[in-house]
């Protein structure tokens, strides 16, 4: 192994040809059911950490390879659209085929995205969105973003490993302990909504097998009514999203804190971002990510937290007034304690860096309470296949509040990634607790116009007040 990793060191172009090759396999039609691609990523990405791959330079050439395959596989749809039925392997096979097609049916372009992390939906799913006439623009969007966020999934595991084995980490006790918990969690949530069926409203197929599953046994049938919404026009949901939201972010949070703080493993990895994004600090740049850093700033969660609270309590939902709190007492307390913690220094790259430690962000976690809990509360509303754009529209502002605070130089990237993830878990926690009040729909009135009004110009009123003292305080330090 030593001798393969010292001569892949000096040949990084085969280290890189190999990525692409095995996750351009592992995503083309019908060669990524035989391949087994999972593990010969691992292995790869292994090699890769050991022979001094750069941690973003092995991600980009996997993601690469994937784009290419879905692109050849969608390409090929397109070619014998009409005919695939009669084409092996799946005239040999129709079943293969036809739940691609169902999934593409039931979630559209969505389901390129969703697809890549589904195994063995993902070879299928370009090949059907081709053949059913997808336009090429909208699947080479869905492929370019759903690449990008499957590469970390299944290329970190063994670059990971491969760190720790070249450099002998040492560490803690707990660490193994916490690590497998977290594992086992998530296990469960893919098991979950992967395996069986991506969904999980009251309509999903998951859904009803584990409130079947449930009724069987007067505990848990218990459990499951005390959580259940009780809406009038509606025979009630159990919050499965939400919970299952909770879990999976809490187990990721706790997987990523383990390897950020830990290991050191990650290291590398938030000098190469920070140095990225401090290439690209200019002039031009500065007044929107300074608009944006402002915007998580903690007294503009309180105000926004009063506001919402109070809207809510004088129009009578005392329960989300209360969960809304409740919510951003959670997160200030946790990040404080955290932060106390762990107490890991920022980057010295702006003239007046924050006082606090910079693990986990506190910008990134509060404006994912704050947009969470928003978009929860007005997806409601809607109608179950249509609450997608309503998450993806809110989830826009907390991306771009943790990137500009990376853009700044006053988080690393393992710090926004902490705050999102533990953001997250606090808003599923808090939406399945506000389940068993959840008794009304929630519908816009003047009332709620005004504060909206109120809220915003408070908002432009605190940025105006600050701003002059902003500039100072995050100027890039000279050389």
């Amino acid at each position: 192994m030593a001798e393969l990793s010292g001569w892949l060191t000096n040949n990084p172009a085969w280290l890189a040809m190999a990525l692409i090759l095995i996750a351009l396999t592992e995503s083309l039609a019908v060669a990524g059911l035989i391949v087994p691609g999972v593990a010969l990523l691992f292995m790869t990405a292994l090699l890769a950490a050991q022979a001094g791959m750069p941690m973003i330079n092995t991600l980009l050439w996997a993601a690469l390879g994937a784009v290419i395959g879905d692109t050849l596989s969608f390409w090929l749809g397109q070619k014998f659209q009409g005919r695939l039925h009669s084409v092996w392997p799946f005239n040999r096979y129709p079943g293969i085929l036809g739940r691609g097609e169902v999934f593409f049916r039931q979630h559209g372009g969505k389901s390129v995205f969703i697809g890549r992390f589904v195994g063995p939906l993902r070879p299928v799913i370009p090949l059907v969105a081709g053949a059913f006439h997808m336009s090429a623009r909208r699947f080479l969007a869905f492929n370019l973003t759903s690449a990008l966020a499957w590469a970390p999934v299944y290329v970190l595991p063994g670059f990971l490993v491969g760190s720790a084995m070249a450099e002998d980490v040492t560490l803690p006790p707990l660490f193994y302990t916490l690590l497998t918990i977290s594992l086992l969690c998530l296990a469960l949530v893919y098991a979950l909504v992967m395996r069986i069926q991506w969904g999980l409203h009251s309509n999903s197929e998951p859904y009803q097998r584990l409130q079947k599953w449930m009724a069987g046994h007067p505990d848990t049938l218990e459990f499951w009514r005390s959580f259940t919404s009780q809406r009038p026009n509606q025979s009630g949901e159990f919050p499965l999203a939400s919970a299952t939201l909770a879990l999976a972010a809490t187990a990721l949070f706790l997987i990523w804190s383990l390897l950020t703080l830990a290991t050191g493993l990650l290291d590398p990895l938030d000098q190469q971002v920070s140095e990225f994004f401090l290439t690209l600090r200019h002039p031009l740049f500065d007044p929107p990510m300074l608009v944006l850093s402002l915007l998580g700033d903690p007294w503009l969660m309180l105000l926004t937290t009063l506001i919402a609270a109070l809207v809510f309590w004088l129009r009578g939902y005392y329960a989300a007034a209360l969960h809304v709190g409740l919510a951003t007492a959670t997160t200030i307390v946790v990040i404080w304690a955290l932060k106390e913690g762990f107490a890991v220094n920022r980057p010295a790259v702006v003239s007046q860096p924050p006082g606090t430690a910079a693990y986990p962000s506190g910008h990134a976690a509060g404006i994912t309470v704050i947009c969470g809990l928003a978009a929860s509360f007005i997806a409601r509303e809607w109608p179950a296949r249509k609450r997608w754009a309503i998450y993806l529209a809110f989830a826009l502002p907390m991306v771009m509040v943790a990137l500009s605070r990376i853009y700044l130089g006053v988080h690393w990237f393992t710090d926004v990634v902490g705050g999102l993830l533990l953001g997250l878990a606090i808003c599923g926690f808090t939406r399945t607790s506000f389940s068993r009040y959840d008794r009304t729909a929630l519908k816009t009135d003047t009332l709620t116009r005004v504060a909206l009004f109120l809220w915003l110009t408070l908002v432009i009123a605190y940025i105006g007040l600050i701003w002059e003292w902003t500039l100072v305080r995050y100027a890039p330090v000279p050389g």
